[in-house]
């Protein structure tokens, strides 16, 4: 099974039409707002000395932070101009950067078969995925990270869609960053909050920790504040 031409376009046609530009995607923060804090939260739970793969990477921003803490990192993403987009952005090759499909069994299965046990980073891919292939990306986090694997996966809450709407209400209409999210139909914060746990568990994983915090995007409100997405994270093992 892979993920509808339609949901596969939509990424495509985004990040072509996305600069390198740091930032230019909404949601490519710097590091010291997501993959910093969230290292600090895997890491007592996880091996450090494994690797660490970063599922939907975009432009790699995060998988290059989370090369520094651990034994190497590798970013995927469905799209085949996010990984470009990662690529260039690392020339040192801090990382590395493959294009992968998590609804692809097969894939995923591979991949796995060829690097072994790894960490995983997971920053809102369920929410926006369509809603057929959300089991398929929870099973994806669970075939990869085998045995001594820990897994870090943050997903927006309900709460999300009102931050939104009310960035998009402002005078002007939605910011430019948003505006194009949304002229590609992806559709952020579209998983119920329900369903994140009930995900995870049918896909064989354990809750080690969990909590709330903010996922800030690199976009702001007419007032100047920052946008911010509630948020919910989970700390993973396999059952």
């Amino acid at each position: 099974m892979d993920v509808t031409p339609r949901y596969r376009e939509s990424w495509e046609g985004y990040w072509r039409e996305t600069s390198d530009a740091p930032g230019e995607a909404i949601w490519d923060a710097d590091p010291v707002f997501s993959a910093a804090p969230h290292s600090e939260l895997l890491l007592p739970h996880a091996d450090a000395s494994l690797p660490v793969v970063d599922l939907g990477c975009g432009s790699g921003t995060q998988t290059r932070y989370l090369a520094t803490r651990f034994a190497g990192a590798i970013g995927v993403d469905l799209s085949r101009a996010a990984v470009d987009h990662a690529r260039r952005a690392d020339p040192a090759g801090v990382a590395r950067y493959e294009q992968l499909d998590l609804v692809d069994q097969a894939a995923v299965r591979a991949l796995s078969e060829r690097i072994g046990d790894v960490n995983v980073y997971m920053r809102a891919v369920i929410h926006q995925s369509e809603p057929q292939d959300r089991p398929a990306v929870a099973g994806a986090v669970a075939t990869l990270l085998g045995a001594r694997g820990r897994a870090f996966v943050t997903e927006l809450t309900s709460g999300s869609k009102d931050v939104l709407r009310r960035a998009a209400e402002g005078p002007g209409g939605p910011p430019e960053k948003l505006r194009r999210v949304f002229a590609h139909g992806l559709r952020p914060a579209d998983a119920e909050d329900d369903e994140m746990p009930e995900l995870l568990g049918a896909a064989g994983l354990t809750v080690l920790a969990s909590g709330q915090a903010p996922l800030p995007q690199t976009e702001y409100l007419a007032d100047g504040t920052r946008i911010e997405l509630p948020a919910s994270w989970y700390v993973l093992a396999k059952r």
